[in-house]
């Protein structure tokens, strides 16, 4: 099922962050029905940098590729700025598109722009936003690839300015609403009335971040269509990380650990090493 058909449905769809082929396979398996590919989350593990505009679009679509690769489920891209003006916006849905995404988020902040949850960002014109979207939609391949347009302007601008650059995004061609860093509840119920009979809405959960955190049903029962985990992942491979390196450390050793991961055997076979062995030797001739 198309990602375009399946928010017509009225269950929300959770989409949790996914950075490359592994976690997007553990994602797919463990039943999710769409995937998040985060910009932070690429920035955080290719980088190791912060969610600050360092990551380029090239190397986003090259993540797609190797995640549609690997799995067939719908995958949300983050487009951030989309890497420059409306014809650079262009360049990157064509580019996100051919990679397998079903979806691209594009934003309206200045570049470089910051992760949604930090402070200090600064916005381009609604104009200018605007245009990025319709030239989107001008390039897309297929009507069923969305275009998710968010807007940081509450932690700029204000509920009520974000509310008017939302209608503006909408009325240019958006397929979902994303207004980013909702502060309280109260804002979050006044984003769902005012355009929750209009489009498919997003809700953005990040722990530690703007946003009250809830749970899906609690989101569905707000109005929101999409609820996105994007960096979740990352914060507790790093967590479980630093206590592994810790660990081997100070005792020269994974033995103290093993319980807290996978053995050689058991990885591969989440990976599926004996399908893929048994596929060759199909076609060994």
């Amino acid at each position: 099922m198309s990602l375009k058909k399946r928010l017509q449905q009225q269950q929300i769809l959770v989409a949790p962050g996914v950075y490359d082929g592994l976690t997007a396979a553990l994602a797919d398996a463990a039943g999710f029905e769409a995937l998040y590919l985060s910009g932070a989350a690429v920035a955080y593990t290719r980088l190791g940098r912060p969610d600050i505009g360092l990551t380029t679009a090239s190397e986003m679509a090259d993540t797609m590729a190797l995640i549609a690769d690997r799995t067939t489920r719908p995958v949300i891209i983050d487009a951030d700025t989309g890497f420059g003006n409306a014809l650079n916006a262009q360049r990157t849905m064509r580019s996100y598109e051919r990679a397998g995404a079903a979806a691209l988020q594009i934003e309206d902040q200045t570049s470089p722009k910051r992760c949604g949850h930090l402070a200090d960002k600064s916005l381009i014109s609604a104009d200018e936003m605007t245009g990025k979207i319709k030239a989107m939609a001008d390039a897309r391949a297929s009507d069923d690839t969305l275009i998710i347009a968010r807007t940081d302007a509450i932690a700029v601008e204000g509920i009520d300015r974000a509310i008017d650059r939302a209608n503006r995004y909408i009325d240019a061609g958006a397929d979902v609403l994303f207004i980013e860093a909702p502060q309280t509840r109260a804002q979050m119920q006044d984003i769902t009335r005012t355009f929750g009979d209009r489009v498919p809405l997003l809700a953005n959960m990040v722990e530690g971040g703007a946003t009250p955190i809830t749970d899906a049903q609690d989101l569905q029962d707000l109005g929101f269509s999409i609820a996105i985990f994007p960096g979740g992942i990352v914060r507790a491979l790093a967590r479980c990380a630093q206590d592994y390196y810790a660990s081997l450390h100070t005792n020269g050793s994974n033995t103290p650990f093993k319980d807290r991961m996978f053995d050689f055997n058991a990885l591969n076979d989440v990976i599926g090493t004996q399908d893929m062995l048994d596929l060759g030797k199909a076609y060994d001739g």
